[in-house]
């Protein structure tokens, strides 16, 4: 057996004698078994031995962001960190001023009695809003239905000329039926026109 060790263990577990031979101490297993020593063969060096190579211009400028500013150490150090920043405080008060504001106008609601002249008289001037509102989304909802539908007509001429169609082309052009009784629906002919209104 070598004599005892001089230099300390490596990562791998390898211990150097002091005649200079190398090995693995013997060790005793969980089910009380002991292993033996295993000599290490000279020059041979395991990867968990081998140094990785630093360059030091590309660590300094991985941690160029951890260092900070030179001399502003002593600023950070100054500052009460119980104080926040000017705006982190003037969010917070903003947020409150929120929570305020929502707070008393559910309170309003329910203490508030609204007579039912004063509900009729309010309701009459929203109505128009509400139509036009409603018109807006009806044409607008026409546009997108006629761009589908030109599309769709556009597929169908090139499958008449013999061109070939993906799937997702073909159901737009299956769809050109569906797309027109929308239109009708919204009041709209199938050129995206509006149908005169019959009184």
């Amino acid at each position: 057996m070598p004599s005892v060790e001089t230099n300390p263990v490596s990562r791998a577990g390898i211990a150097t004698s002091a005649t200079g031979e190398r090995h693995i101490p013997s060790s005793v297993r969980a089910d009380g078994s002991v292993r033996k020593e295993i000599r290490v063969r000279p020059g041979y060096r395991p990867p968990e031995d081998v140094e990785l190579y630093k360059n030091r211009t590309a660590e300094g400028f991985r941690n160029r962001a951890k260092a900070g500013v030179p001399g502003a150490e002593s600023l950070k150090k100054e500052e009460d960190p119980a104080k926040a920043s000017n705006v982190a405080n003037k969010n917070a008060k903003r947020r409150e001023a929120r929570k305020k504001a929502a707070a008393e106008k559910e309170e309003e609601k329910p203490t508030e009695p609204v007579k039912a002249a004063e509900l009729a008289d309010s309701a009459k001037p929203t109505e128009p809003a509400k139509s036009v509102d409603i018109e807006a989304d009806k044409e607008k909802e026409a546009k997108k239905l006629v761009k589908k539908l030109r599309q769709a007509r556009e597929l169908k001429d090139k499958k008449e000329k013999g061109e070939g169609l993906l799937p997702e082309q073909f159901e737009k052009v299956i769809k050109i039926n569906e797309l027109v009784r929308q239109l009708e629906k919204l009041g709209f002919d199938a050129q995206g026109e509006k149908k005169p209104t019959e009184t």
